[in-house]
């Protein structure tokens, strides 16, 4: 199989190692020209990706922004096979859905949206390695959730990286969930690292500041689009986040031990009840 991959990232970079290392064969293309050639004498990519050879692409992956995503496929739709399959890796899905179902169907082949479950808080190809996705779930938002024939295709052209689960659904859900799942704990991340405490935290902090912090190290032009795509889902689960958190300030504003106690125990009731 011929696989083509836009974008040499974290998650690009990372399906062309597994992908390669699988047998296949893999043309890339990077909007930095070094990287692609780097991926090459990595052994990674076997051709960069070109108007000349995208044709010969049984699958495309798209592992860049969400609008970067929509406007290559846009300006390269006509040259793909009718029997190509298109999957996107973006972190919000029903901008790039929508726009990209319907490229598809003008031009025969089929798109099917993906979110690979996993990751890390470096960037770049040179942090990029073919186990990033071995038993991680990959999201699939399908133009027809019901097809199960197509959806058993995809889930064996995305053999290669050893998902350990597909899930299957709406764009507008993907969305819902993964702004609680996701985005939100990176907005809180990056803000709990501005406190002025932060400055003087060595000796003091140990695996809760870690936990919390960890994503806040984070690539701000990647995160300001996908926070902004999603910003009515964020939004309210930042609006949910705020109320909880003033709960927990007027009870230590009040010094009322009782019902703080309450909501931490509410707390870990929760947790127990959703892993």
């Amino acid at each position: 199989m011929t696989v083509g991959i836009v974008g040499l990232g974290l998650i690009g970079g990372s399906l062309a190692k597994a992908y390669h290392e699988a047998g296949h064969r893999v043309l890339a293309y990077d909007i930095d020209s070094s990287v692609t050639a780097f991926a090459q004498m990595a052994n990674a990519v076997d051709e960069a990706l070109s108007e000349e050879n995208i044709a010969q692409c049984d699958l495309l992956l798209l592992a860049v922004y969400p609008q970067a995503a929509i406007d290559y496929l846009a300006q390269y739709a006509a040259l793909l096979r009718k029997d190509a399959v298109v999957v996107d890796c973006c972190g919000t899905k029903r901008i790039v859905c929508a726009a990209c179902f319907k490229i598809a169907k003008e031009h025969g082949f089929l798109f099917v949206g993906g979110h690979p479950m996993a990751g890390t808080h470096f960037s770049g190809f040179k942090y990029s390695r073919a186990t990033l996705f071995k038993g991680a779930p990959m999201v699939l938002v399908p133009p027809v959730l019901d097809d199960m024939q197509m959806i058993e295709r995809v889930c064996k052209l995305l053999d290669a990286p050893c998902f350990g689960h597909f899930s299957v659904t709406t764009a507008e859900k993907h969305d819902e969930m993964i702004a609680f799942t996701s985005q939100l704990a990176h907005v809180v991340s990056n803000a709990y690292v501005k406190s002025p405490t932060a400055r003087s935290h060595k000796g003091f902090s140990a695996g809760s500041y870690k936990d919390l912090t960890r994503v806040a190290w984070l690539n701000p032009q990647m995160w300001t689009e996908l926070f902004l795509d999603n910003r009515d889902h964020l939004i309210a689960e930042l609006d949910g986040l705020c109320s909880e958190l003033q709960k927990y300030r007027d009870a230590l504003s009040e010094g009322n031990s009782e019902t703080l106690c309450a909501l931490l125990e509410e707390g870990k009731r929760c947790k127990e009840e959703v892993g």
